[in-house]
């Protein structure tokens, strides 16, 4: 399905697209394009699972399409819908010209002319540089039915429109679905899945990827800003900061001119790392330059 002919070469290829991963993560991918199987992703929010699929896809010259979960997603929303206003302007079409054939004009009207395909629909469909990489996204925004219903899909990479018939892949795409464990998945769709829990980097892996994503950032800026943030994850946050907010509070830095973090500095910018204003509150003022010291001595002592 792929030219990555190994685990290294999966690290090298999604290293040119600046997404840095350990031996761990690079080895469930190679066995999911591999394997053909479907990529389970799990993890907090922001520590790069969407951003795989993007790389992914960019790495490998395959178009991304992407389905983003939500609450009430049903099967049509995802596979397909039709063309109402067309249809309605055809129908308009043949009443004025008169004499039209009811069983030709429904089956004109239900033909994939009037198809509005939508991400799964579209997976399945031949697509330009090889089979698509399909994303679904925070699978657990959805329920249980949803689920069901993508078992099915997944399985035999197949879906059906009553009008038309069953529509399955030529190639099957390459499936990544996320989750941030708001809710548990079934365990009958992880089965057809080979998982991967996507943690928090360490502290040198974090420090790569900033450098990765943020090159401009100096070295010693680029350890204080993700020192920091991990010791802002062992805090008693509602939400802790994940790899992302990492990166933009490092751009935010950059583009203050910033060479060292300061307890006004990061004041003033805290709340690029923190989206919730009850753990700004807790972090402002004495407790961010409690942490910044403890920053300061790690990074010094080393």
């Amino acid at each position: 399905m792929s030219d990555i002919s190994s685990i290294e070469a999966v690290q090298q290829t999604l290293a040119e697209q600046d997404y840095v991963c350990d031996r761990a993560l690079a080895t469930v991918v190679f066995l999911a394009l591999r394997l053909g199987r479907p990529l389970f992703l799990e993890g907090e929010a922001g520590v790069g699972k969407t951003e795989i699929a993007k790389a992914l896809s960019a790495a490998l010259g395959r178009r991304l399409i992407r389905l983003q979960c939500y609450e009430g997603l049903d099967a049509s929303s995802a596979v397909y819908e039709w063309n109402f206003a067309a249809q309605m302007v055809a129908i308009r079409t043949a009443e004025a010209a008169g004499g039209a054939d009811r069983r030709a004009l429904q089956q004109e009207l239900f033909s994939e002319e009037y198809l509005i395909a939508r991400p799964l629909l579209e997976a399945m469909q031949p697509q330009p540089g090889g089979a698509p990489v399909l994303l679904i996204d925070e699978l657990d925004r959805t329920d249980e039915p949803f689920e069901a219903f993508l078992l099915e899909a997944l399985s035999d990479f197949q879906v059906t429109i009553p009008e038309l018939g069953t529509i399955a892949a030529q190639e099957p795409p390459i499936v990544i679905l996320t989750s941030n464990r708001t809710r548990e998945v079934h365990d009958a769709l992880k089965r057809r899945c080979l998982y991967h829990w996507v943690d928090y980097p360490r502290f040198e892996r974090e420090v790569e990827i900033l450098q990765a994503r943020a090159p401009e950032a100096a070295d010693r800026l680029s350890r204080e800003v993700v020192s920091f943030v991990q010791k802002l994850r062992t805090e008693d946050l509602f939400k802790k900061p994940g790899v992302a907010e990492t990166i933009d509070w490092a751009k935010c830095l950059l583009a203050l001119d910033v060479i060292n973090l300061s307890p006004e500095m990061i004041a003033d910018t805290l709340g690029a790392v923190l989206k919730y204003q009850d753990d700004i509150q807790k972090v402002q003022g004495g407790e961010a330059r409690r942490l910044l010291e403890e920053v300061r001595t790690t990074l010094d002592s080393v």
